[in-house]
């Protein structure tokens, strides 16, 4: 682990290859819908600190392959972050989405047996309300768009569920995602997806 201390909050959503909702969402140890559950994580950092580093502003995902129980660890993943960002940030972010700096990414990264080589590149990370969107060009196009509630007008969310790195309320919706990895290839329409506002920190 690396000796620093940090935090960092903002936005996350993910889209995986399961139906709504995710089993492995609510428990690793529950089966996903299918023999692989292929999703990934998309997020933007609203603020955040990283032994003096500042990293505001900045976009990353992760994109992973786990087994149908992902409790059984296995998974093979990669990190992309914001080719925008200065060579401290980019150190920053990879030491803390690669489970290197303690924190909910480092209880994530026990079950990765498989890490590709983080990637710098372009994003545009949007977030539209009830829509959100990450294009990193020529590799991943993701979105997730908010289900409607009961009402036919409000948000259906979870609350109170164990999850390391999303926030306190889960915003359930359907994504859509187009993965070109030449790895982690793959194409997901109206599957699993949810959104939430996440608070992360670590101290080795």
């Amino acid at each position: 682990m690396i000796d620093v201390t940090w935090q960092a909050r903002g936005l996350i959503f993910e889209n995986c290859s399961c139906q709504l909702l995710c089993p492995g969402h609510v428990s690793f140890r529950q089966d996903c819908s299918h023999e692989r559950c292929q999703g990934h994580w998309a997020l933007r950092i609203e603020g955040g600190n990283f032994g003096g580093v500042d990293l505001a502003g900045l976009n990353a995902a992760q994109v992973y392959d786990a087994p149908q129980r992902m409790y059984q660890g296995g998974w093979t993943q990669v990190c992309y972050i914001d080719e925008l960002a200065t060579p401290p940030q980019r150190a920053a972010l990879d030491t803390i989405l690669c489970g290197r700096a303690g924190g909910p990414w480092a209880i994530l990264e026990r079950f990765v047996k498989r890490r590709l080589t983080t990637r710098y590149v372009p994003m545009r990370f949007e977030d539209l309300g009830r829509e959100k969107r990450l294009r990193i060009p020529d590799q991943l196009d993701t979105t997730v768009n908010a289900i409607r509630g009961g009402d036919r007008k409000g948000l259906v969310t979870i609350d109170n569920l164990h999850n390391v790195i999303h926030g306190a309320t889960h915003v359930l919706g359907r994504g859509r995602t187009q993965s070109t990895d030449p790895v982690l290839g793959f194409e997901l329409t109206e599957t699993h997806g949810l959104y939430s506002n996440f608070s992360w920190e670590g101290e080795a």
